[in-house]
């Protein structure tokens, strides 16, 4: 759950950068309105149409949040999201929201949403930080965020809307969508994306284990601006999405932490068959451009085998939901040259 950033560092030079494969994302989102869709742009979720209010409004539903039982309604319309977890279970679930906090250095969506489903959101501040004001103009009928985010707004939330907070966002982002898909009334299209997931991170494991790349050892590595350069275990995000895939993971990040920073001198913490690494905020400022150009990172094993490619940090460090997820498992494959 930490920030993303407006720009990725610089592909490593004489290697093109894989990009995703956007039909592919078909087969990881799938379902019958997603398997019919035949174009190369990433697919949006089920429209909205599909889930506007019954003749009859539903009754109002109660879920146990973070902060306890919470009485949401059966149908929410206005929706207001303040972390980017929350984002992606609105828009993979097929609700638009009505305002979205973005992270700090965010100067936009994320790119792997298309603009037609997230043009429509008003920005209401950073994420910790919303603006309430902002939030109670939209007239909102339900709040989602987490503890870790927003905890300590918490009573000046529930006042605009009812709020329903996970404890964070994470490692924990599975059973996070459930709750999120209580909130929103939709479970069983969220049954439908959890089936199709397992579906897609199966049929990556074959074909890691056919091209006899199942054990290779994938680094992750994200530079933060007022951070330094961390590291990512098995109890965050990307970790747990490489573990669907089941990928090896270096020695040092084969640990049930989520990130931890690791020093100039201990840039062997960083090595891997593959590295994939990110930026949060300008990388100059994260340090992105000094580390590369050190005589450290260039003696990685994974750079010098050209093994070491930027990624999207606002989608493997900031997409924290299942539509993230199944981008993310088609950028791994391709990375591994399965």
């Amino acid at each position: 759950m930490q920030d993303p950033s407006p720009q990725d560092p610089p592909p490593m030079p004489g290697r093109p950068v894989p990009r995703i494969a956007r039909r592919t994302f078909l087969t990881g989102l799938g379902g019958a309105t997603l398997a019919a869709c035949t174009s190369p742009q990433p697919a949006p979720p089920p429209p909205e149409e599909g889930f506007g209010p019954s003749p009859t409004p539903a009754p109002p539903v109660t879920v146990n949040a973070a902060t306890g039982p919470v009485v949401v309604p059966g149908e929410p319309m206005r929706v207001v999201v303040l972390d980017t977890d929350v984002l992606d279970s609105a828009l993979t679930l097929g609700m638009t929201p009505v305002g979205a906090a973005l992270p700090s250095a965010d100067t936009r969506f994320p790119d792997y949403w298309p603009a037609s489903r997230t043009s429509r959101i008003r920005l209401v501040g950073p994420s910790g930080a919303p603006d309430l004001e902002a939030v109670r103009l939209l007239r909102p009928d339900l709040i989602l965020s987490n503890q870790t985010r927003d905890g300590d707004w918490f009573p000046q939330l529930s006042e605009l809307a009812p709020t329903v907070l996970t404890q964070t966002a994470g490692a924990s982002w599975k059973s996070d969508f459930q709750l999120h898909a209580q909130a929103l009334g939709r479970v069983a299209a969220a049954a439908a994306f959890v089936a199709s997931y397992q579906k897609h991170a199966g049929q990556v494991v074959q074909a890691l284990a056919a091209a006899k790349l199942s054990g290779h050892r994938v680094s992750l590595v994200r530079f933060v601006e007022g951070g330094g350069m961390r590291v990512f275990g098995r109890q965050s995000f990307p970790g747990t999405v490489l573990a669907d895939a089941q990928v090896g993971r270096p020695d040092a990040q084969n640990v049930d932490q989520s990130d931890f920073e690791v020093p100039p001198d201990q840039l062997a913490k960083a090595d891997g068959d593959l590295l994939l690494y990110a930026t949060y905020g300008d990388p100059g400022r994260a340090g992105t451009n000094a580390t590369l150009a050190s005589p450290g990172w260039q003696a990685l094993g994974a750079v010098k085998a050209h093994r070491a490619f930027p990624v999207d940090d606002q989608l493997w460090f900031q997409g924290i939901g299942y539509t993230g997820a199944n981008f993310m498992l088609d950028e791994l494959q391709r990375f591994l040259g399965a």
